[in-house]
């Protein structure tokens, strides 16, 4: 008889322990290759650990609740067969690491005291350090509420939510490139500003597991369209807990809707390493002075939290007033493409 000790797998993308959520088997309990033995989770999400032997579980050596490191055993099984609990036998490897053919990436939703949650409250906290402003602008939106209407009945934008949050999207991609600066991360050891050299837009979701922000890769690249559908396909996507760990590093600047809430707007915080976040309110019909007349007009507020290490107020400012221009009137937006 032989005892394979099966430890917890390189989880990549730098995530150096897991919470074991709960056990699938006792002592005593026979398993197979391939039988989950038990939930983890991680920064990222929650994965089944399958077993990479056959055997008798002999203990368990970890409690439901308790973090574990990577590499820390977990379990101990007892096999007759030497094929079977070959202790020489690499680990599986799950999650978001490099994967053997045992590993398994169905991921489930969390709970509000979620390690996603945590992570959030860790990134937050982490944002918290940089020194952080807000500026805000209160815009007549009326015409981009009627071109949101047109290309909702337009077969190019058919399966595709077309929101005031596209339009922002785009108009806040499209504005970068007359302010590369508020697309940067503050070096500190350099004391300087680094600019990115492609826009990945994160898109603010709150799911069941949490807030997460996936990206949209080189988002500056991308027509209207497009912008709606990788928008589509990302919210649905985070809601589900599925988004892979690509799409959720490596974002530049973030978006975040909070008009979806039904809230006028917001003070968001920095995604710790980006110089800046847009918020969205909602967009509300309110009486506004046009041509020295007080009318109805569909309105929102939009502000923009930047790091003040990398912009200063009015570089903040006016690439503000340039993505509420294009959203107050898209032929500024177009003229811009």
């Amino acid at each position: 008889m032989t005892t394979a000790e099966f430890r917890l797998p390189d989880l990549g993308e730098g995530l150096t322990s897991a919470e074991l959520v709960s056990w699938h088997v006792d002592v005593g309990e026979h398993v197979s290759i391939d039988q989950v033995i038990a939930d983890v989770e991680t920064a990222k999400a929650q994965v089944e650990l399958p077993s990479p032997y056959t055997g008798v579980v002999a203990e368990l050596l970890a409690e439901p609740g308790a973090t574990v490191p990577v590499g820390a055993p977990i379990i101990r099984i007892e096999s007759t067969d030497p094929v079977g609990a070959d202790a020489s036998a690499p680990p599986v490897l799950v999650g978001y690491g490099p994967q053997t053919a045992h590993a398994s990436r169905r991921r489930r939703k969390g709970s509000p005291e979620s390690a996603q949650h945590k992570q959030m409250a860790r990134a937050m906290t982490a944002s918290a350090r940089a020194p952080q402003a807000t500026v805000f602008v209160t815009i007549d939106v009326t015409a981009s509420m009627e071109l949101l209407d047109t290309l909702r009945n337009c077969a190019d934008f058919e399966n595709c939510s077309v929101t005031p949050l596209t339009l922002a999207a785009k108009s806040l991609v499209t504005a970068i490139a007359s302010y590369p600066g508020v697309n940067a991360t503050w070096d500190d050891t350099a004391e300087c500003s680094v600019v990115h050299p492609h826009v990945n837009l994160g898109i603010a979701v709150a799911s069941d597991s949490g807030l997460v922000v996936p990206n949209i890769k080189d988002a500056g690249s991308l027509t209207l369209r497009e912008v709606a559908l990788r928008i589509t396909e990302l919210t649905s996507t985070a809601r589900a807990g599925r988004t892979d760990i690509a799409h959720l590093t490596g974002g530049t600047i973030t978006i975040t809707n909070v008009g979806v809430v039904g809230v006028d707007g917001g003070v968001a915080l920095l995604n710790p390493g980006e110089a800046a976040i847009l918020a969205l309110g909602s967009v509300n019909e309110r009486p506004w002075v046009r041509c020295g007349q007080i009318t109805i007009r569909q309105v929102v507020t939009l502000s923009l939290t930047f790091d003040h290490r990398a912009l200063d107020g009015q570089q903040a400012s006016q690439f503000l007033t340039l993505v509420a221009s294009m959203l107050a009137d898209p032929a500024v937006l177009l003229a811009h493409l």
